[in-house]
């Protein structure tokens, strides 16, 4: 008995993976376990009965929890776009641009995943919408079902980490920090991750060209009436809209100095960067609406289709991230922001019905509940484990591990890639984050760069075989059966289980190689911080300034009394205790 007394915790952490080995559901298997190992430990004397009395207050205080409201509001603006056609026009446009290059289709579903990602924030709404959208025209085209399936199943679990990502806001959370230094700090890693993808196809272009084919002559139907695809244009319009972002950012501080009206020196770099960006994307849009409305004839069709299709959902982004980051708004307020944005573009594209409302409220309740029955479930659990002093156990047995921050994180990654295998990133960063946390910031680890290398490394949860969720979604939409294409009326065979897995393989490694660039290179996340100015200690003058001591009034004389109402003005209290003390005095 002593020996189970003495070893609670790590019976208590046993106990929870036998509940979940046996096929119970990670919210009631939590629950249960934290309930179970409660009552025993009360009925043997190691905690006490008031202990678990305060589980209704903690429970209350998931529900005062203003910074989980914005995982209801991104899930709704990321499924309202997606049913919204917006993917559809996206990957059409994107495919067309890139279609005469090799791996050209790949590399739009990479960017079009990108952008989805910076706009959904939901891995299943991504990588479902591009499987029936992309899937069947790269299988019409020649690619190679392998590459085709995992450059689909990677490029949806960007939104993993791309903000405003939904395991960013559980893991700041978590972690007890902001959600908009989460976001600054994975802004950077995001697209290193999309550019190596996008390198990757690249490679194959030139090793594998068979793999990944451009697309044909008659599959390119935006040109103009010469046959010309029309590109100049478009260059010409990316060059004065990225000139005039970089002209802008160059002399922000003096704009700011004008509409402020005194001297500004200094701009924090992710707010020049948001308003500089907003600018170009402005401009560019301004100036297709006019060639559109004269009929100049400035630009050409692609030009004008890229324009219009890209830049609703780039001012999105920065209504959503830019006020975010701008300070202007909580991550909260900027989610609503972004659904009521979803829904007025839903209904700028006439495609806002009832229907699709419907079915994003629905799918959106049912995360958000799978979300709050987890999160309750890790409550009561950490509850008991703490009463069984589990963070203790968890400190000694990895503080004492060789190597110091290194070794801590190396075995870190290492059981976060191994649990992935089980375990999606909610339960993940519900179970073992809480118990991480406090281990890396005794080590000196800096807890936003930990939570975003936890992030990406979480990220290879949706692309491991055989588990990966965003293999089964891929797996849901893929076909299974050989079928006839509507356009070439080639027969196409299907997609096989073994052809997804091998195609994320690849992606699973880039992704392991993006961890070790992040341990390796911490300021890819530390750049995209604000500077905390740290302040010397021993330089600091305290100044007091010491007003003139009166000398006392005479005893009877009008000073007294002037100076007696003014006491008794400023406090009370002591004005009644003197007077008291007066006359006692007098007696």
């Amino acid at each position: 008995m002593e020996f189970f007394i003495a070893n609670l915790a790590p019976i208590m952490f046993m106990g929870l993976i036998v509940f979940l080995l046996m096929g119970f559901p990670v919210a009631f298997s939590l629950g249960a376990c934290g309930l179970f190992f409660g009552f025993i430990g009360v009925e043997l004397g190691v905690l006490p009965e008031a202990l678990l009395q305060a589980l209704p207050l903690r429970l209350f205080g998931i529900m005062q929890n203003d910074t989980l409201l914005a995982i209801p509001f991104f899930t709704l603006m990321g499924l309202v776009l997606e049913r919204s056609g917006m993917a559809e026009d996206l990957l059409d446009t994107i495919g067309q641009l890139f279609g005469p290059l090799r791996g050209g289709l790949a590399i739009a579903v990479i960017l079009v995943g990108a952008l989805l990602a910076a706009t959904t924030g939901v891995v299943a709404a991504s990588v479902i919408s591009m499987g029936l959208i992309s899937l069947p025209i790269m299988l019409r085209y020649g690619y190679d079902r392998r590459i085709a399936s995992g450059v689909i199943a990677a490029s949806g679990t960007l939104a993993q980490i791309i903000p405003p990502s939904l395991v960013l806001i559980i893991l700041a959370d978590q972690l007890g920090r902001s959600v908009g230094d989460m976001y600054k700090g994975a802004f950077v890693p995001g697209f290193i991750l999309t550019g190596m993808y996008v390198g990757y196809v690249f490679v194959l272009a030139f090793i594998k060209p068979q793999w990944v084919p451009a697309l044909p002559a008659e599959a390119r139907t935006i040109r103009e009436d010469n046959g010309k695809a029309g590109l100049l244009s478009l260059l010409l319009l990316t060059i004065a809209s990225a000139g005039s972002a970089v002209y802008f950012a160059k002399h922000y501080a003096e704009v700011q100095t004008w509409w402020k009206g005194e001297a500004v020196t200094t701009v924090a770099l992710d707010e020049t960067i948001v308003v500089s960006m907003c600018l170009g994307v402005i401009l560019a849009f301004v100036i297709a609406v006019i060639n559109k409305a004269t009929r100049l004839g400035l630009l050409s069709r692609m030009a004008e289709r890229v324009t219009f299709v890209l830049i609703p959902p780039l001012l999105l982004i920065f209504l959503v991230l830019g006020t975010i980051f701008l300070g202007i708004a909580t991550p909260t307020e900027g989610g609503a922001m972004g659904a009521l944005g979803a829904l007025i573009m839903a209904f700028a594209r006439r495609r806002l019905s009832f229907s699709l409302l419907k079915q994003a409220l629905n799918t959106t309740t049912k995360l958000s509940c799978f979300v709050v029955f987890i999160l309750i479930g890790s409550t009561i659990f950490s509850l008991v484990f703490q009463g069984v002093d589990g963070p203790k156990w968890v400190e000694h047995l990895l503080s004492g591990l060789p190597g110091g921050q290194t070794g801590f994180l190396i075995v870190v990654n290492a059981l976060i890639f191994f649990l992935a295998f089980f375990l999606d990133f909610f339960e993940l960063s519900f179970i073992v984050v809480p118990l991480l946390a406090p281990v890396a910031e005794k080590l000196g680890i800096d807890l936003i760069w930990f939570g975003v290398l936890l992030a990406v490394n979480m990220q290879t949860s949706f692309m491991h075989p055989p588990f990966g969720f965003a293999l089964f979604y891929l797996r849901s939409v893929a076909p299974i059966k050989e079928y006839t294409d509507k356009v070439t009326k080639k027969l196409i065979q299907p997609v096989t289980t073994m052809q997804i897995y091998w195609g994320a393989v690849p992606f699973v490694l880039i992704q392991i190689v993006m961890v070790g660039l992040i341990i390796a290179f911490p300021g890819i996340v530390s750049s995209g911080l604000d500077k905390v100015e740290k302040l010397d200690l021993d330089k600091v003058i305290l100044e007091v300034q010491q007003e003139p001591v009166e000398a006392p009034a005479a005893p009877g004389s009008a000073e007294e009394a002037a100076a007696e109402k003014k006491l008794a003005d400023d406090d009370p209290m002591k004005a009644m205790e003197d007077s008291m003390a007066k006359d006692k005095g007098k007696k």
